[in-house]
């Protein structure tokens, strides 16, 4: 099992959520690294070094290029279960079974992880 954060669980960690950084805490004991991508990234990247608690994070989160071979994937996925913002979908394409994807938009993932067929749980911040 891993993290998975779209913004809203950036957000909420640089706004002090304990629950976020609870869940983060222990995938770090795990030595286990949440995940996101570039998108997400841009996302939330406002302002730059005064995001010195997201800046932070970023360094234990493995950041997977939103490259060609994603890109591609995300649309696939977005024909699949009728929805349209590419960033969720390549969110939701870097999870597996089981994994957590925490996410302020659990409405939005939902479709898109039944359409990827994944068993995820779908954590609201």
């Amino acid at each position: 099992m891993k993290l998975v954060l779209d913004a809203g669980a950036l957000i909420a960690f640089e706004r002090g959520d304990r629950m976020i950084a609870a869940l983060l805490k222990r995938e770090l004991l795990e030595q286990r690294r949440p995940r996101t991508h570039g998108g997400v990234v841009g996302q939330v990247w406002r302002a730059g070094a005064r995001q010195a608690r997201v800046a932070r994070l970023l360094q234990a989160v493995e950041v997977v290029p939103l490259d060609l071979e994603l890109g591609r994937r995300a649309g696939l996925l977005l024909g699949r279960a009728r929805q349209t913002d590419v960033i969720d979908a390549a969110l939701v394409l870097l999870a597996s079974d089981d994994d957590w994807i925490v996410t302020s938009d659990p409405a939005d993932l939902q479709p898109l992880a039944e359409g990827a067929g994944l068993h995820v749980e779908i954590v609201p911040v």
